[in-house]
């Protein structure tokens, strides 16, 4: 456990954005299941990143890297492998990707992990494995040990949008695969489209062909697909740079680099909601459905935003690496906010700056830990974060990069 004093200072210099991590488990599997080499550039090996890699190096795929590029043999058509253990970590896109995926190759699959990834929901699989009688054994545990086997069949499957798009995006990279068609009809609105749109981006780029109509209500996937090998670059993770954006709407004197302007990510909403929070409002709607990573953060602004804020629809930051809903109150609040858990809706007053002086935890969320990292530069006194190597998750040189643009951390002795 490692627990940081942050003192308050004001952040200044250029800040190049780490890699997309939805864009880059997603490439990782594409390519892995390709026929070929495929060099994947601009990749940063975070603890969920090489979670996706080990996976798919059980499957069968030849994966190396040198520097910032992964170089993969994928698996093709030559489908075969002996029973596997696959150790998820704590990444849920590891676990909800590559399950589905698992079928398509002989023999059991054992999926394991560590923190709150066994309590986080599977049930569409479950649900799915059991009306095809597959098999589907959870271990009696809380912490992740699921064994399954059996191999899926084309045919029509009725989703739920308002879970995890993580559902859906698992399914579309395994159905092309199977030896006939396959329908996904949604049976609720899909949240977070904007993850479904980089998973279809994606497989394109691969030669995967998938329709859907505009309301993204239904899915048409054809079978008998082939992944092809490509060349690909990873952009710019727009819910990594939220934490630079955000800090440099607090005033801090922040430049941010290597982000598409034009791209799909759905966080890139980010800069949209600052633009909204430094107008001047007696009162402002945040609607968090299809952005739930970047809610903390947003909070934060709102919290030293004029006025009243109320961020809704944020009934999935509870099934996080931490409850996001309670966490974000919870610390946020003790650093002086003035803010509110209401059903799923945060409810927030601005306040010109925060008193600090505190001891706050990350909940052993990577997200909550640098939220908390920029909710120092507006605070009055050093706060004390609790489990902060947390952010390896996703940013594994996050502090590096903080200490780099003028953030002050010294290591602190609990004892």
């Amino acid at each position: 456990m490692t627990t940081l004093k942050v003192i308050p200072k004001k952040l200044k210099g250029t800040v190049t954005v780490p890699p997309s991590k939805s864009m880059a488990h997603r490439a990782v599997i594409c390519a892995s299941l390709a026929d070929g080499r495929s060099v994947i550039s601009n990749i940063q090996l975070s603890d969920d990143i090489k979670a996706t890699i080990e996976g798919m190096r059980a499957f069968g795929a030849v994966i190396l890297h040198d520097g910032d590029t992964l170089t993969i043999d994928g698996i093709g058509t030559g489908i075969t492998r002996r029973s596997q253990e696959i150790n998820c970590n704590e990444s849920g896109s590891t676990l909800r990707f590559l399950v589905p995926l698992a079928t398509l190759f002989e023999g059991e699959t054992r999926f394991v992990g560590k923190g709150k990834l066994g309590q986080r929901p599977l049930e569409p699989y479950q649900e799915m494995f059991e009306n095809q009688s597959l098999r589907y054994e959870p271990a009696p545990t809380e912490l992740l040990d699921l064994t399954i086997e059996g191999r899926l069949k084309p045919g029509v499957y009725e989703m739920a949008g308002d879970i995890s798009s993580q559902f859906i995006t698992g399914m579309l990279l395994t159905l092309p695969m199977l030896d006939g068609e396959s329908v996904i009809k949604m049976t609720t609105h899909l949240e977070s489209k904007g993850y479904i749109d980089l998973t279809l981006t994606v497989l394109k780029e691969f030669g995967i062909e998938i329709n859907h109509d505009k309301e993204y209500k239904f899915f048409k996937i054809k079978g008998n697909q082939s992944y092809q090998a490509q060349d690909y670059k990873i952009e710019g993770d727009y819910s990594q740079a939220a934490f630079w954006l955000s800090a440099r709407t607090l005033a801090n004197e922040i430049s941010v680099e290597g982000l598409n302007d034009y791209s799909l990510q759905g966080d890139r909403e980010i800069v949209e909601i600052l633009e909204d929070l430094s107008q001047q409002a007696d009162e402002r709607v945040i609607d968090g459905a299809q952005v739930p990573d970047i809610i903390p953060v947003v909070a934060l602004v709102a919290a030293l935003s004029k006025g009243k804020t109320r961020l809704i629809n944020l009934d999935r930051l509870r099934i996080k690496e931490s409850d996001r809903l309670i966490a974000t109150q919870k610390e946020l609040a003790a650093l002086g906010a003035r803010i509110k858990v209401v059903g799923a809706d945060l409810h927030i007053e601005g306040v010109s700056i925060l008193k600090g002086g505190q001891e706050v935890w990350s909940h052993k969320d990577h997200r909550m830990a640098m939220m908390l990292a920029i909710a120092s530069t507006i605070c009055q006194e050093p706060i004390i974060i609790k489990d902060t190597e947390c952010v390896k998750k996703s940013y594994p040189d996050f502090w590096e990069v903080f200490q780099n643009v003028g953030g002050e951390i010294h290591e602190w002795n609990m004892g």
